[in-house]
């Protein structure tokens, strides 16, 4: 039985919303545990008492040491001490990183965690990474994305010997700023990575690589503005095949068609986000996650601890991996 500590306050919809999605995801091998105030409506599920709240606007790190008992930090001190195997919380997401390095700490070698996305690409989903843990980062920590990233391809998106390129602005290795040059150098002398060079952001979608890395700051946006374009294209298709009796009829005709380009571009499909590079496993879901999300990163939480994504980063951020000398835990700076 894989359970799966779930912050029931984080997120816009309500703890309601959040424990509908956490029943539906229960099963017979995943339990999920609510956290959250006493007398919560937990619809039979089991409850760890929390009760303070921290808010998407405060300050991530100020937060956290205020309030250790809120369910979001509550929440991480479940895996950290035993009593749960993963954790999911939708909310602000400075707050999630900081109580995990707290909470959950560094595996040995990793200088800083990234948040690693699933990008629904045209010929099957990649991973961006970082898409916001860190708005600066040297080059040494996009060569530890690399790897952390090539972990997650092969062992949650089931790809052999996946593919990583950089984000750049150009595909040739001399274009980019300082980061991305030294990184590409790095990167192309990581005999232990697939690496095939720079991919620039035009790409994303159609499938770039099966790991894209960059720093958070890059990535943060390069992920809003392709969820930003997914939303906006299929809001003005939907527009334009309800303005005409013509467009209805043909909307009827593509409707399949459509509902599956829907359901592989929608973010719920996907639940959340991982954030890797830790001792335990933590899951980022969106803010307006609705339960569906909540279910998917449920089940996404459980089959990281099932595929032990931590145990195989461990294994492969070891000596070999470049920025083995370990620093003091840098200070959250994500959105």
């Amino acid at each position: 039985m894989i359970r799966v500590a779930v912050d029931a306050m984080g997120g816009d919809r309500g703890p309601k919303e959040i424990v509908a999605g956490a029943l539906d995801a229960a099963s017979d091998t995943v339990q999920p545990v609510i956290v959250g105030p006493a007398g919560l409506d937990t619809q039979g599920l089991e409850l760890i008492e929390a009760p303070d709240v921290i808010a998407m606007d405060e300050k991530p790190t100020d937060a956290v040491r205020a309030k250790p008992n809120s369910s979001l930090v509550a929440a991480c001190r479940a895996v950290g001490e035993g009593k749960a195997d993963a954790v999911v919380s939708a909310g602000n997401t400075g707050a999630m990183l900081a109580a995990s390095l707290l909470e959950l700490r560094r595996i040995p070698g990793v200088r800083r965690p990234a948040i690693a996305v699933t990008i629904p690409a045209r010929h099957g989903p990649s991973v961006l990474l970082d898409s916001g843990a860190n708005a600066d980062a040297r080059p040494e920590d996009l060569v530890q994305f690399a790897h952390m990233g090539a972990v997650f391809a092969e062992e949650i998106l089931g790809i052999a010997d996946p593919q990583i390129r950089l984000l750049s602005i150009g595909e040739e290795p001399e274009k980019g700023n300082h980061l991305t040059i030294e990184a590409h150098r790095l990167l192309a002398s990581a005999t232990d990575l697939n690496f095939a060079g720079n991919a620039e952001g035009r790409d994303l979608l159609a499938g770039a690589a099966d790991v894209v890395v960059t720093d958070g700051f890059t990535g943060n946006i390069a992920l809003k503005v392709t969820e930003g374009t997914i939303q906006s294209l299929l809001a003005g298709l939907r527009e334009e095949i309800t303005a005409t009796a013509t467009g209805r009829l043909g909307g009827l005709l593509i409707r399949s068609a459509a509902r599956r380009l829907r359901e592989r571009l929608d973010p719920d499909t996907y639940g959340g986000a991982y954030l890797l590079g830790l001792r335990g496993l933590a899951v980022i879901a969106h803010g307006n996650s609705s339960r569906r999300a909540i279910t998917n990163a449920i089940r996404l939480a459980a089959r990281g601890v099932e595929k032990d994504v931590v145990g195989r980063l461990s294994q492969n951020l070891g000596d070999s991996v470049l920025a083995s000398r370990p620093s003091t835990t840098p200070t959250p700076n994500v959105r």
